[in-house]
């Protein structure tokens, strides 16, 4: 676990409530920040969560908005960051796999167009959408910007091909933001690869491709949360460049 003075910075982090979103939450939060949560408007942990984390005394505020759509997410940004009196990290970690068991690739029929049409408003349009109302903010605070990819956006086996064309997708936009947006915005990204959460699409074969892993374990949030708080925290020389987390998996 790494760890950073964070006090009078301010944090938003997409899908906030759960997994990997929810274990960077709590790091920054740990470190002195002011965190803005964003998930889903109905998802009831969103609440929980605020109430946990203000009960144990950390600086928490909701921002609730579905991603899917275009006017609510840039609402929602530029309501967090007036709330926090302004903006450091913006965190896109929300995504999704719009499946509960993988898809394989040769299946073109599950993956029609209304499939296509969910991974790429929240996938790829989202994360841009939230820079766009963030960039003002940012470009104040000399800020950060850290996306949440995957490995499979290195070269596929993801839930779906959608899924990783998705995520190859945001590394891209990453390293087009970074040229875009420097020097006053850093923006970089991870790349997970297995993550013990609770999320969407169940993989039947979770523990035997655990165990290919050289470091024998699926990547708990709070490992890629060490990754996101370095991105943003330090780093400071270091742009369009996604990190890849996987415990060894693409060694």
């Amino acid at each position: 676990m790494i760890d950073a003075n964070l006090e009078g910075k301010r944090a938003l982090i997409t899908g906030g409530a759960s997994g990997i979103g929810l274990g960077t939450v709590k790091r920054f939060a740990e470190c002195g920040a002011t965190v803005a949560i964003n998930d889903i408007p109905d998802n009831p942990c969103l609440h929980e969560v605020e109430s946990e984390l203000k009960g144990a005394g950390m600086k928490i505020i909701t921002a609730p908005a579905d991603l899917a759509n275009a006017e609510s997410t840039r609402k929602m940004v530029s309501i967090a960051a007036e709330k926090m009196g302004g903006l450091d990290y913006l965190i896109n970690n929300a995504g999704t796999p719009n499946t509960s068991r993988p898809i394989p690739p040769s299946d073109l029929d599950r993956q029609d167009e209304a499939f296509w049409n969910v991974l790429l408003e929240i996938n790829l349009r989202a994360p841009f959408r939230c820079v766009q109302a963030a960039r003002p903010y940012l470009e104040a605070s000399n800020g950060a910007v850290v996306n949440t990819a995957s490995i499979s956006g290195f070269g596929g086996g993801g839930s779906s091909s959608a899924y990783s064309v998705t995520k190859a997708g945001l590394i891209n936009m990453t390293k087009e933001l970074a040229r875009g947006l420097g020097p006053k915005i850093r923006v970089n990204a991870i790349a997970p690869g297995m993550v013990n959460s609770d999320w969407q699409c169940r993989f039947p074969n979770f523990q035997e491709q655990v165990s290919k892993i050289p470091l024998r374990r699926a990547g708990e949030p709070a490992d890629y949360a060490d990754a996101i708080l370095f991105l943003c925290a330090g780093a400071s020389y270091i742009t369009g460049h996604t990190l890849l987390v996987d415990g060894g998996w693409s060694a």
